[in-house]
């Protein structure tokens, strides 16, 4: 296929899948100490990048579309970074001027024809990947929920065999109530889950740590937190029922159309005892945070399908004082290259 600004080439993709592959087990082997003393060292994941991918497709079928957040709309917009970001990390993208912004919105399951007001809809996501001058392009995902269903990346691929075997007629206790028996947070994490109004109402936070480190070598813990100017609103049981299958995708779009949709992204700083490696745990909110910027989306891209096909994010990524401090954030970066692949 020609290669354009969005689009990528299968000679690239093998090089993507193979760097980023090497990457995670550098990264993971890297992770053999802890982020605070008294934790005990992360055990390796016996998941797989595409272990993983199967597993998504087990669970939301096989389709030339992303494995997971299938359904999604993108933006496009800038990023303004703020100047207390500098004092926690050294990423020139945080320290100059105004830059292009493509992000998307997504809800959270497999299947590309989901109606918005489903209940695998949610945890909603929000991805955003900043243009960065020289090429190297910073992306941050975050979900609309302040932790994740498990602790680690093989209990997210037990889950999802679990969900693609249980059937409306499986008998009673099926694979998903038996996970669930095991897995109380997960079972929480479900009933807990909210369904916004609007994407643009929504707080979306990211639920792996990364460790940054600013220009005097000072590090910190931190995960993402997206914050929305226009003020948070979820729908009760009953109003989200009586909501069309495509409503979150058609309001923002009429909203995009008449004033700009605006978030705050901040970073929320781990103490000494917070969880660094299980994104089931949720930081206390007594939690210093820190402003990095705003994000200003303006319009949808000029040929959406081509955009949405071929955009590839990458949250784990390292950068100039940015690097991923949780083996789960690692192994997401080496398996959403597979998944590109497949829905080219």
């Amino acid at each position: 296929m020609p290669e354009g600004p969005f689009e990528i080439s299968k000679p690239q993709l093998r090089r993507i899948g193979v760097r980023y592959l090497l990457s995670a087990v550098t990264a993971l082997t890297a992770m053999a100490g802890s982020a605070f003393a008294e934790d005990a060292p992360p055990q390796p994941p016996r998941e797989t990048p595409l272990s993983m991918v199967n597993a998504l497709h087990t669970a939301f079928g096989e389709h030339h579309a992303r494995a997971v957040h299938t359904k999604g709309i993108m933006l496009e917009g800038t990023f303004t970074p703020a100047k207390s970001a500098r004092t926690i990390v050294k990423e020139p993208i945080f320290a100059g001027g105004t830059l292009p912004v493509l992000a998307r919105f997504s809800l959270f399951a497999g299947v590309p024809d989901l109606p918005d007001n489903a209940d695998g809809a949610s945890p909603a996501g929000f991805a955003v990947k900043i243009k960065a001058p020289d090429g190297d392009d910073f992306d941050i995902e975050a979900n609309q929920h302040a932790d994740f269903i498990v602790a680690t990346f093989d209990e997210f691929a037990v889950f999802l065999r679990a969900l693609g075997v249980t059937k409306p007629d499986t008998p009673h206790p099926n694979p998903v109530e038996q996970f669930l028996s095991t897995h109380p947070h997960a079972k929480t994490f479900l009933e807990t889950r909210t369904y916004p109004i609007s994407y643009a109402q929504a707080t979306y936070w990211g639920i792996n740590s990364l460790k940054f480190t600013n220009a005097k070598g000072q590090s910190v813990f931190v995960r993402y937190r997206f914050v929305p100017r226009a003020g948070e609103h979820y729908l009760t049981p009953d109003e989200r029922k009586a909501k069309s299958a495509n409503y979150l995708q058609d309001e923002i779009v009429q909203r995009a159309a008449k004033d700009p949709i605006v978030f705050d992204l901040f970073v929320q700083i781990a103490e000494k005892g917070d969880k660094i490696d299980n994104p089931s745990i949720a930081w206390p909110e007594s939690r210093k945070m820190v402003k990095l910027g705003t994000f200003t989306l303006t319009k949808l891209p000029d040929d959406p399908e081509t955009a949405q096909k071929a955009l590839l994010f990458l949250p784990g990524q390292p950068h100039r004082g940015v690097e991923p401090a949780d083996p789960m954030l690692v192994m997401r970066n080496a398996a959403y290259p597979i998944s590109l692949g497949q829905r080219q």
